[in-house]
């Protein structure tokens, strides 16, 4: 037998050069996209005095355990902690659940006002967020759940972008599938969970990522809702060590960068899913 020899593909010399210039580029944007982080880990490592000697500390430091013992015993980390914890996994369950039950209704049910009711999902992206609080502040004060976690986990469950992502990921379902299941004796509910809704994980893997993100980093509503130290978030709990005369910054570098490890450890777990959906969306238009 004779081996097969392909001729090696040339590159235009311009080409190869356009090529390097990218990966140069892209490189150099890794770096300064990364000076920041790096910062944040290496300054919670000083005391707050070193941060503003001159020149700067540049390699870490051998307060990290004091500046660890510090923002437990200010704001109970720890506590604040698992709070941020349960309030982002609680919403973003439910919220997500709701986001693809709305999305799959408006997708695949054809009944009257279907495109009015889509066309207000869609008016609601455009309302701002600030001319909720006062009405939102009002109806949580009226039923007693002003300094509780329901307050701060329910009233934005309905996500409007959620709905119309999802929608977008069920709408190519073939709808021979969904009459299949009917035939062959399977409910709605079941239809749904287990035919329809594994076939759209990368839409869904992108709504656990964006909603987790969204809620984490929540800082206006937890703020306006509760009251009691033992229930603050990590964002709230932070901005205590914010005062007049005195501003923790070690204790703030160190919490923001314990505060990003389980967005960290999230994006690792659904980055696959996470890209595909916003690929699949980016080609769905």
């Amino acid at each position: 037998m004779t081996a097969l020899q392909q001729a090696p593909v040339r590159v235009h010399p311009a080409r190869r050069a356009g090529r390097y210039a990218v990966r140069l580029f892209l490189t150099a944007g890794a770096v300064v996209s990364l000076v920041p982080f790096l910062w944040m880990a290496i300054a919670a490592t000083h005391s707050t005095s070193d941060l503003f000697r001159s020149p700067p500390p540049f390699l870490p430091g051998g307060r990290l355990l004091d500046n660890l013992a510090r923002l437990q015993d200010t704001i109970g980390f720890g506590r604040v902690l698992l709070n941020s914890v349960g309030i982002a996994v609680v919403h973003t369950v439910l919220s997500s659940l709701i986001s693809a039950m709305c999305g799959y209704g408006l997708a695949k049910y054809r009944f009257r006002g279907r495109g009015l009711l889509l066309g207000a999902v869609l008016a609601t992206m455009m309302i701002p967020f600030q001319v909720l609080l006062v009405p939102l502040f009002q109806m949580m004060a009226s039923v007693g759940w002003i300094d509780s976690y329901q307050a701060v986990v329910l009233p934005f469950l309905a996500n409007s972008f959620g709905i119309l992502l999802m929608r977008q990921g069920f709408v190519d379902f073939p709808d021979e599938l969904l009459e299949s299941a009917r035939i062959d004796g399977s409910g709605e509910l079941r239809t749904f969970y287990q035919v329809v809704l594994p076939c759209v994980r990368p839409q869904l893997g992108a709504l656990v990522i964006f909603t987790f993100m969204a809620q984490w980093n929540s800082f206006i509503w937890p703020l306006l809702m509760l009251n009691s130290e033992d229930k603050y978030t990590v964002p709230v709990a932070l901005n205590t060590l914010t005062g007049l005369s005195h501003v923790d910054y070690s204790g703030l570098m160190l919490g923001s960068l314990l505060a990003t490890l389980p967005l960290m450890a999230l994006f690792l777990l659904f980055q696959r899913q996470f890209v595909a959906g916003l690929l699949g969306g980016a080609v769905k238009g």
